[in-house]
């Protein structure tokens, strides 16, 4: 695979003693604004330390970010058309839900709610939709219907990259930073949906995970909930923790505590951990029972699956949701290649293209949060093992992207001696936030809101940030 490269913002020519004295002004910025995390190793919920940064903002073509950014609302169309679309989740999903217990589970909690009718008809989305540059196009990588996180410190991390290029001389460049206020467009969004709810007595609950790292990300939309409307009132309660507090009211009102709820915003759930026991499975299907608006709903979580994706990029799948021949082409042009394991000739010849040829191809399985990927020569073993056997339905595979390589700093908390930090070769993905809110029938709020940027050093597979291994950025326009 040829490797293509962009030249970075500015070929830093700096002493190991200036650049020390800069990294050391750059991490105190990060943690005075919030670019932060509670650390994994010693955790201690009032100790914090930086979240892995990159020094300089990253270089990215000014036409391919316009043209995902455009796009937004027409993905968040397909989103919300496709969560309500009952038949097309359910056939995308008829193999993976008899092999995948997890993503069994949420579609059982979704038939249920589904066949009694749903209490709430409203939903809420804050989406993220992430892509990587590949072979002089944009191409997406997933989109995100749960948990769509970082807008708060992607807010912080575009100011603080016109800060350090002033810091280092470079004003002129600030220029091409371009505007970004994610936590506001999202925070709206939970705003709009209160308002929707219709009492002001109401509170907005977080479902958040027993221990949050990331917890800074998380209280920066509760801080600008209250800064937008200083009526409503936020509380933070895990599944283990509604299975003795929550209830139902007499007209199915979700209760915590003697608090009605009148939205709630999922920052767990997403993963199978979130569910030790059946008591988190039953307090989420009263949630998603009651007349509290979701974010995401069952059926926007379940649309949010890799096998739903996989199933809208098959020819033809979004004529079926969407009617503008025009959207749909704009759309199909950023798609992927993303292929189906089910036991037929499409499933057998892509295995055997990507057994040959691993490095081409991700396999990827029905999971969010980073880090359950799988690449390289690792993909054959996999496909290997798994070929004759139903497990594989619960898998796709994907083009592999190859994003053009470019130097930055990747600033962490423990990258000391300063003298062992490299100007090193680093890759980054881009996503775009929209949020949406809507029932089967009309959409009521269609918006995008902002971008964030991620970057990993070029030799790594997987670039979580909360894991240590990719870093928050934002990106530098280039033409």
């Amino acid at each position: 695979m040829e490797i293509s490269y962009l030249q970075p913002c500015i070929q830093l020519q700096l002493s190991n003693e200036e650049l020390q004295n800069v990294i050391e002004k750059a991490k105190d910025w990060a943690l005075m604004h919030g670019i932060s995390m509670r650390p994994k190793d010693h955790f201690n919920k009032n100790q914090m330390q930086v979240l892995p940064f990159t020094l300089l903002p990253s270089s990215f073509p000014k036409k391919y970010f316009q043209k995902v950014k455009s796009i937004q609302v027409l993905l968040n169309e397909l989103m919300h058309k496709t969560a309500h679309n009952n038949s097309f989740i359910t056939k995308s999903l008829k193999s993976t839900i008899d092999v995948d217990p997890f993503t069994g589970k949420l579609f059982e909690i979704y038939e249920t709610v589904y066949k009694e009718g749903f209490t709430q008809t409203l939903s809420l989305g804050l989406l993220r939709s992430d892509y990587m540059l590949h072979e002089n196009e944009i191409k997406q990588v997933e989109l995100n219907t749960i948990a769509s996180s970082f807008g708060g410190i992607a807010t912080m991390t575009s100011q603080y990259h016109k800060y350090i290029l002033s810091e280092l001389n470079h004003g002129d460049k600030i220029q091409n930073i371009p505007e970004n206020n994610p936590i506001t467009g999202l925070s709206k969004g939970l705003v709009y949906a209160w308002e929707l709810y219709d009492d002001k007595e109401a509170v907005i609950l977080f479902v958040v995970e027993s221990i949050t790292y990331n917890i800074c990300d998380q209280r920066f939309h509760e801080f600008e909930i209250r800064k937008l409307n200083s009526d409503i009132k936020v509380i933070r309660r895990s599944l283990r923790q509604l299975v003795s507090e929550a209830k139902l009211g007499p007209n199915k009102e979700l209760i915590v505590g003697n608090q009605v709820v009148s939205v709630v915003y999922f920052r767990s759930g997403y993963e199978v951990e979130a569910y030790p026991t059946e008591q988190e499975w039953a307090v989420r299907l009263l949630i998603e029972r009651s007349r509290a608006i979701k974010c995401p709903s069952i059926h926007y979580h379940l649309a949010g699956t890799k096998k739903v994706q996989q199933s809208l990029a098959y020819p033809n799948a979004l004529n079926t949701l969407l009617e503008d021949d025009g959207t749909v082409k704009q759309i199909q042009d950023v798609f992927a290649g993303l292929y189906s394991l089910e036991f037929n000739n499409e499933g057998e010849t892509i295995i055997e293209k990507a057994m040959s040829e691993p490095k081409k191809y991700v396999l990827k399985p029905q999971r969010e949060g980073g880090g359950n990927n799988v690449y390289n020569e690792d993909v054959k073993q996999h496909l290997e093992s798994m070929r004759n056997s139903n497990d594989r339905t619960a898998w796709i595979l994907m083009d592999r992207l190859y994003p053009p390589v470019q130097k930055n700093y990747i600033i962490r908390a423990q990258n000391e001696p300063f003298e062992n930090l490299c100007f090193s070769d680093v890759v980054s993905e881009l996503g775009i936030y929209g949020v949406v809110i809507g029932d089967h029938e009309k959409i009521l709020y269609n918006k995008e809101v902002g971008h964030v940027l991620r970057t990993k050093l070029s030799n790594e597979d997987e670039g979580g940030i909360a894991a240590g291994i990719g870093a928050i950025d934002s990106p530098y326009l280039v033409s």
